[in-house]
């Protein structure tokens, strides 16, 4: 779902010529649509953005995936051909303070049902996922699992090796500092120094994945047979018969936003749409029950086949296991120097 959140450094030079990617987006019966991709966008917008534009008379369009130099670069040149974009918490905050996201018109966009907490100034949630503790089922059964952070990081009881994302933002330093005793309501700010010393007592051990793909077959194969996984991307591969689960105490919950570039010339199709999509939990669980991800509105829970349900990080059963959300006001500030820190860390 994420292969494609390469963050790597835009030049100066890229994002000029980025800009002048699109057109104007001035067509009253189009809206494009800008998510990560592949088949997971297909069924996104199949389930939910579709049907609107049916039901609307809107041509929908789509790009991808998801580049926050092009979305920048499109902003600063006034040439926004992007409509709504799916991004990252962290970069919603960012350009929202830099002026690239249009702020919420709560007026037009009702986000009285969703959790608050999703909600930023310029950004409403699409899906919320987990990090979970990932396991394979030949490896280790349902009753001898790492079931803490504690427990993950135990490579003596639990021997093997353990995946994490290759990203800052991706909850492996949550999770070390869960490991290490931190008090879940006292992860932030992150004590970047002390989540680091404890990643130096299982760093022989750790691969880190670049790509939900690699993660399952990582997991999967018996590889890394314990992994901080993406909760989806586990069901997922359950459903395909391999032997993997998710353990759902202390997962961390994480989400993706919507947003609206600034100077697009058809926002009011997007407020239409994004307004039709929050209030509208059937759809969401259509999308749901796809990706085992969780809907942006709990009233889309009545609506999720129940063998879904019991593998989302919102359900009544799992969201009383949750450790923390994590903080993306604190990532939108730290996510440049800890990344740093953690391409130095990972090369030593």
């Amino acid at each position: 779902m994420w292969a494609g959140r390469g963050r790597a450094a835009v030049s100066a030079c890229a994002l000029i010529a980025l800009a002048g990617c699109g057109g104007s987006g001035g067509d009253a019966k189009e809206l494009t649509v800008v998510m990560w991709g592949g088949d997971d966008q297909q069924k996104a917008v199949s389930a939910y953005v579709e049907p609107w534009g049916k039901e609307q008379g809107v041509k929908i369009k789509q790009d991808s995936p998801t580049d926050y130099a092009k979305f920048r670069a499109q902003v600063e040149a006034k040439k926004v051909s992007w409509g709504v974009v799916e991004v990252e918490p962290n970069f919603a905050v960012t350009a929202c303070k830099s002026g690239w996201a249009l702020k919420i018109d709560k007026a037009k966009i009702d986000t009285s049902k969703l959790d608050q907490k999703l909600v930023g100034d310029c950004a409403v949630p699409t899906l919320q996922y987990a990090f979970t503790i990932g396991y394979n089922t030949t490896v280790f059964s349902a009753q001898n699992h790492p079931k803490t952070w504690a427990e993950f990081f135990d490579t003596k009881r639990f021997p093997g090796k353990r995946g994490f994302w290759k990203y800052a933002t991706g909850a492996m330093f949550e999770a070390a500092l869960l490991a290490d005793g931190v008090p879940a309501d006292k992860l932030y700010p992150l004590d970047i120094d002390r989540a680091f010393r404890k990643l130096d007592t299982i760093k022989k051990d750790i691969v880190f994945y670049e790509t939900g793909e690699q993660q399952q077959q990582l997991v999967s194969s018996g590889e890394t047979p314990l992994i901080q996984a993406w909760n989806g991307r586990i069901f997922a591969a359950a459903k395909e018969g391999k032997p993997v689960a998710n353990e759902w105490n202390q997962h961390l919950l994480s989400y993706d936003q919507l947003v609206i570039p600034a100077g697009y010339k058809r926002a009011d199709l997007a407020q239409q749409w994004l307004n039709w999509f929050l209030n509208n939990p059937k759809a969401q669980a259509i999308y749901t029950n796809h990706s085992a991800y969780a809907p942006a509105s709990d009233a889309a829970l009545d609506y999720v086949n129940p063998d879904v349900r019991k593998e989302i990080p919102t359900s009544p059963e799992n969201a009383p296991k949750r450790a923390a959300i994590i903080d993306y006001s604190y990532w939108a500030d730290n996510y440049d120097k800890v990344s740093e820190r953690l391409n130095e860390w990972m090369a030593q």
